[in-house]
């Protein structure tokens, strides 16, 4: 059904209140807190469904909440009389494909055409196998947890033990010194061979020789949602990437090995002897994200490509008139830390009990 929306434009957030959700698919379209209005919220563990957009959104709210324009909530009916989060999970699923049909299209689906929509469950004696569904869950959460536990361990992520650096680096935040820098002085653009390939004829998924991600100019996933062959590709890795012909001009660190699709592109340090740390790319991103990823710029009024974004200039932190790379590592490794604590504590919680329920079951 539909839901009575607030205009999330007149939004105030405060610290503290009743969750407000919105079309993105960040924080599970939480966008902040708000104050409880004259009319009570949406009921907890319920679906909502984004109607328009580049991309639709389904999530999963445990929480009550207050919705932004053109969103469904889908709430469970009396055949639903097992409902719980494996079961809600399930169900999205279903449901994102169908939403999902309409991406890339700003107008969206009617409210009749997902009530419609049809849903295949598993069934045994002629009722839906409820037991099936949460078994099937459980053991895609519990294999989640075992590649999450894994990544933290050889990662280093697992000690969340903040250091003196990184404490002093908390602590002096408001006492660094600040200076210009023109982005064309630190960074040169990547040249890349233009592929043949389309978008819409690439797999969004690797499948078969098709393994390599590709950016383009959207923001979801980093820019990375389609994959081609590595054949002929140039393949980039440990370098920021910025879209040039984007509603979002948000510009990413990538890590990991991809390609230049379309209406992207990327660039690397230039700077003599010096090749930045995966920390100082991460805080230099951000840097220049606070002079590209703004309002005033859309696909109507585009931001410019490198032409342009080389001549802006750029703060960052800077000791005997040189970039301070010490402070950037050790704040992103302070923050990585403060963030990745819990989920360590989370991913232990879920370790602790999936060890109870196998030892009740031996026991």
């Amino acid at each position: 059904m539909g839901t009575k929306s607030l205009d999330s434009n007149a939004i105030d957030f405060t610290d503290s209140g009743v969750n407000f959700v919105g079309r993105t698919s960040e924080n599970n379209g939480i966008q902040g807190k708000i104050r409880k209005r004259v009319f009570e919220p949406n009921d907890p563990f319920t679906i909502t469904a984004t109607v328009i957009g580049n991309y639709k959104y389904v999530k999963y709210q445990k929480e009550a909440y207050y919705c932004s324009q053109n969103i469904n909530k889908l709430t469970p009916k009396v055949i639903f009389e097992r409902w719980n989060d494996h079961i809600a999970y399930y169900m999205i699923s279903s449901i994102q494909k169908f939403v999902s049909l309409y991406d890339k299209q700003q107008g969206g689906y009617k409210l009749e055409d997902i009530r419609k929509h049809i849903v295949s469950l598993p069934r045994k004696n002629d009722k839906i196998d409820y037991d099936f569904i949460g078994d099937f869950i459980a053991e895609l959460e519990q294999a989640r947890i075992a590649e999450l536990e894994a990544y933290l361990l050889v990662t280093g992520l697992k000690d969340y033990a903040l250091t003196d650096e990184e404490q002093r680096a908390l602590n002096d935040f408001e006492k660094i010194k600040w200076c210009e820098y023109r982005i064309g002085d630190l960074f040169e653009k990547v040249k890349t061979r233009k592929l043949s390939y389309k978008a819409d004829d690439l797999p969004k998924e690797a499948i078969g020789k098709s393994v390599l991600p590709c950016l383009t100019s959207s923001f979801r996933n980093q820019g990375l949602n389609y994959f081609a062959p590595k054949e002929g590709a140039t393949i980039l890795k440990h370098v920021i990437s910025i879209p040039s012909n984007s509603d979002v001009y948000r510009v990413y660190f990538q890590s990991r090995e991809f390609t230049v699709l379309s209406d992207a592109y990327a660039i690397r340090c230039k700077l003599n002897e010096i090749e930045f740390t995966s920390a100082q790319y991460l805080f230099i991103a951000l840097c220049i994200n606070k002079v590209t990823d703004l309002p005033i710029y859309s696909y109507k009024n585009k931001l410019g490509g490198w032409n342009v974004v080389q001549n802006k200039h750029i703060q960052i932190p800077t000791k005997d008139d040189k970039p301070d790379f010490s402070v950037m590592d050790n704040f992103i490794s302070a923050i990585q830390k403060l963030v990745i604590k819990d989920v360590v504590l989370y991913a232990d919680t879920k370790v602790n009990a999936t060890q109870k329920v196998v030892n009740n079951q031996t026991d």
